[in-house]
């Protein structure tokens, strides 16, 4: 209900004239990882087909490709992220963007959103955006990134989901993130507030029998992955984020099975694909 009044109060702020001219885009910005093609290899094509088809025009959108094994920082993540996002804005005339970001990805979007004299960008950019639905977002950290760098066990059997001891994962270190959140970041507890609505989209278990068919969305494998991790997290976790840490910057939008169609939990990779009707719910809310 307060993200209805949210959207209301937007609304209202706008004149008639402005929001009748708007031209909506939507934007996909993937978490951890290196792509160069998140369309098919990260979102899916059914995520994004779906989510779009909320647009006016349903070739506003862009999906990013970076290099987000780097800190949030770094040119080759928050400034490609920039450089793609502001290309977009202009050659399709966006005045209202709705970004949709994955994991890590939401600090490399805090990043810029906390940060609009670090690069000539990020100005322009923030202007646009309406508000960011960060999915799964690591604003705290996870414990998971703390085993990987500490070389244990850890580091072999969760390669797949971090790749390894790169800078993104050494970034998210749960006493990294809480320096950053104090220092170089917006919206989380005690600290200034966003300057765009950044609303948490928060999955809170793990379904991996083989006898349940939602435990495939997403990959079956990579399900069962995740319901081994989650051993190593708090109760409410989707197997790679702690609930807490989905939840520490901005304001919660929902807990999955609040929404979710059968109220079916999401796992850190069922959140970035077509599982449960997110697709749906997403695409309603351009």
């Amino acid at each position: 209900m307060f993200r209805i009044l949210v959207a209301l109060l937007l609304a209202c702020s706008v004149p008639f004239a402005d929001a009748a001219t708007a031209t909506t885009g939507v934007a996909f910005v993937h978490g951890t990882g290196s792509q160069t093609n998140a369309f098919n290899d990260y979102w899916q094509p059914t995520m994004v087909n779906t989510v779009r088809q909320g647009l006016v025009n349903q070739n506003n959108y862009v999906v990013v490709n970076c290099d987000l094994n780097q800190y949030m920082w770094d040119s080759r993540a928050a400034g490609c992220v920039a450089g793609q996002l502001s290309s977009f804005i202009s050659s399709h005339g966006i005045t209202d963007l709705v970004v949709i970001t994955h994991s890590n990805g939401g600090n490399v979007i805090r990043w810029i959103l906390s940060n609009p004299t670090y690069d000539s960008r990020y100005p322009g950019i923030i202007s646009k955006i309406r508000w960011v639905n960060a999915l799964a977002p690591s604003s705290a950290g996870t414990p998971l990134a703390n085993a990987v760098i500490a070389g244990n066990v850890f580091e072999n059997a969760l390669g797949w989901l971090l790749g390894y001891q790169s800078d993104a994962v050494r970034q998210q270190q749960t006493s990294w993130m809480a320096v950053y959140n104090q220092n170089n970041l917006y919206g989380t507890a005690g600290r200034p507030a966003l300057p765009k609505g950044f609303w948490d989209v928060i999955g809170t278990d793990v379904d991996s029998a083989v006898w349940d068919p939602d435990s495939y969305c997403g990959g079956y494998t990579l399900n069962v992955g995740l319901e081994i991790t989650q051993a190593w997290l708090s109760s409410c976790s989707d197997g790679f984020i702690e609930c807490s840490s989905a939840a520490a910057a901005g304001s919660v939008w929902f807990y999955d099975t609040a929404r979710t169609a059968g109220r079916e939990p999401l796992s850190h990779n069922q959140s970035r694909r077509a599982c449960f009707g997110l697709e749906t719910i997403l695409r309603n809310d351009l």
